[in-house]
């Protein structure tokens, strides 16, 4: 469908070796935007580039690079500026999270490296892109975060604050953007079966008590993630920004759950 149409465009997928990001990438390109294949390890680049590459459509260019390191960045973005052109979508999907257990028990080193990778990374990232969506008129800045962030937990408080305040920044450089035509929205998704989610889904004890509240009463798939990052790359989503769209299953409309 034409509104789908990404021909063309330039994209750059942090955290885009594996889960989530991966299959962002993948639905970006298969839909024929040139992807920027971004995380800490190189050969885990290759390897996701080389894939999507194959499949033909958008081309994928592999760019390794530490999203809590600001230099990384501005290397990660000038090189992206030079392989794509330019960069018409930026998804800022890289996350961590060293810690489990309740608040008064992480360290100030392991709270600082959750606020610095989840959210001082994203306001990087659009500090570096924003100028040209905002000169050419147009742009999709999208930042995955979580359910989460509407939540409290006694185990992963400090990631379901970053979470929280992604929304904020969405709304916020909404607010500081529209005038120039460059929305900017989020993606909450709930339970999904990613590495990076293991210790939640992993146990069939705990699995079983996350989906307690959770009316499609199954885990989540990262390409299920992918369909709300199209709708928002795309001119489908033209009309929309500052929002945060939820993708968990149904969980947020129950009481029940981690």
């Amino acid at each position: 469908m034409p509104m789908f149409d990404i021909s063309g465009r330039g994209a750059i997928v942090t955290g885009s070796s594996r889960g989530i990001g991966k299959a962002i990438a993948e639905a970006l390109a298969a839909h024929g935007a040139n992807v920027i294949i971004s995380s800490r390890k190189q050969p885990a680049c290759d390897q996701v580039a080389a894939a999507i590459d194959a499949r033909g459509a958008g081309r994928a260019t592999p760019i390794a690079a530490n999203v809590g390191t600001k230099s990384d960045l501005e290397r990660l973005v000038d090189r992206a500026r030079s392989v794509l052109g330019s960069i018409d979508i930026l998804v800022c999907n890289a996350a961590s999270n060293p810690y489990y257990g309740p608040m008064a028990g992480i360290t100030d080193e392991q709270f600082e490296k959750i606020l610095r990778n989840n959210l001082l990374s994203s306001h990087w990232l659009t500090t570096l892109v924003a100028p040209e969506m905002i000169d050419r008129g147009s742009g999709s800045i999208i930042l995955v975060s979580s359910m989460g962030g509407m939540r409290g937990s006694p185990t992963i408080g400090a990631y379901n604050i970053s979470k929280a305040a992604d929304f904020q920044l969405a709304r916020n450089l909404a607010v500081e953007y529209g005038a120039s035509g460059v929305r900017v929205n989020c993606i909450a998704p709930g339970l999904i079966k990613t590495d990076f989610a293991r210790a939640l889904w992993e146990d069939p004890a705990n699995l079983a008590r996350a989906l307690s509240g959770t009316p499609l009463a199954r885990i989540g798939e990262p390409d299920e993630i992918a369909g709300a990052a199209m709708f928002l790359a795309s001119d489908a989503s033209r009309y929309v920004t500052g929002q945060t769209i939820i993708v968990d299953g149904g969980a947020t409309v129950t009481v029940g759950g981690v």
